[in-house]
């Protein structure tokens, strides 16, 4: 095999030119077997654990960092709000290990939601650290938010509580995961023995989300752990790129499909106006029980306006249904302008 020699090899073998042969014959050799020693120095060598295969890029592992920065927010926001004090959260780490080395890095007891991935197949693992638990549950019974100083196993009150605490905390991951797909996490069964929170086998590769969590003066620890199995169909998605690219589109179905689901849950109010009428405020304040105001609307069975929030949208007329007062909807207001409803409180639209 043809050997390439250093530029300091070369500088030493013509200096040796000049030198005896037998200096030269010292000088050739050594420098012969300081070449292979030199260049085996010089490789990179890169460990490769079989047992412990990288399944996550470098790239999906920023994406799923910048995606737990955004949950991390959000969480921070409605934990504080629920509490009534101080919360910081933010995003730790980002790792990728074997899912016996997670279960091994917790303790027990301690608080594991195991989290239905909808539409994902599989599972995964909310866990959060027992000093935030038993601060959160002495928060919401009206205590200061200290931390319990013993290693106990939740009763059955404050399990239900926490229930309530990880279902709140599961619509700021779907709204993390939103750019990716239309998550959909379900709370599952809540354990204390990580032992008995098999999800996958124990050398099946996960990525561990660590998220650093402070509720006034108490630090504990949250932790995502989600199997590289569950996220296998959507892996491809996980990058930098398609996550951006998702953000600056903002119409794709999953963003539709979320922003309709959350309009469905909007309370808005809706109010029939029978007629306004300007008075003097000398006048107001000489009302009493049993006084008339006449409102301009020309007949009782005129049109009235439906006002969706402070937005004229629709023709109605007054009833009742069994023992409550109604309204019917008769027509839209298509365009609505000042002059159409002063006509429409005078009962311009009224045929009859």
């Amino acid at each position: 095999m043809t050997e390439v020699l250093s530029q300091e090899e070369i500088d030493a073998l013509l200096s040796a030119i000049a030198s005896d042969g037998d200096s030269q014959t010292t000088l050739i050799s050594s420098s012969s077997d300081m070449a292979p020693r030199i260049a085996a120095e010089q490789r990179k060598v890169k460990i490769y654990d079989f047992k412990r295969p990288d399944k996550f890029s470098k790239d999906q592992i920023r994406t799923l960092q910048m995606m737990y920065e955004n949950f991390a927010r959000t969480t921070t926001t409605s934990l504080s709000a629920l509490l009534r004090t101080m919360v910081h959260v933010h995003v730790a780490t980002v790792d990728q290990l074997t899912y016996e080395e997670f279960i091994r890095s917790i303790p027990n007891p301690t608080t594991l939601a195991v989290i239905n991935m909808d539409p994902l197949k599989g599972s995964a693992i909310f866990e959060i650290d027992p000093a935030i638990t038993f601060t959160i549950i002495d928060r919401l019974f009206g205590g200061g938010g200290e931390s319990a100083k013993i290693s106990r196993e939740m009763t059955d009150i404050e399990q239900s509580v926490m229930e309530n605490i990880i279902v709140r905390i599961l619509s700021n991951l779907r709204e993390a995961w939103a750019n990716v797909i239309d998550l959909r996490p379900r709370l599952g069964d809540i354990e204390t023995n990580p032992q008995f929170a098999q999800i996958v086998p124990p050398n099946d590769m996960v990525v561990l989300v660590t998220i650093e969590t402070k509720v006034g003066p108490v630090e504990g620890m949250m932790n995502f752990c989600i199997p590289y199995i569950t996220i296998e169909p959507i892996i491809s998605k996980l990058s930098a790129q398609y996550w951006y690219s998702s953000i600056r589109k903002g119409t794709t179905t999953e963003n539709l499909n979320v922003i309709k689901d959350r309009l469905d849950t909007v309370d808005i109010i809706v109010s029939a106006e029978l007629g306004a009428v300007e008075i003097l405020s000398n006048d107001l304040m000489l009302l009493c029980p049993g006084d008339t105001i006449i409102l301009p609307t020309s007949k009782i069975n005129s049109d009235m306006v439906i006002k969706v929030g402070d937005q004229p949208k629709f023709k109605c007329r007054p009833g009742i249904v069994g023992s409550r007062m109604a309204v019917q909807v008769t027509g839209k207001l298509d365009e609505v302008t000042e002059e159409s409803l002063e006509e429409l409180a005078l009962g311009g639209d009224d045929n009859e």
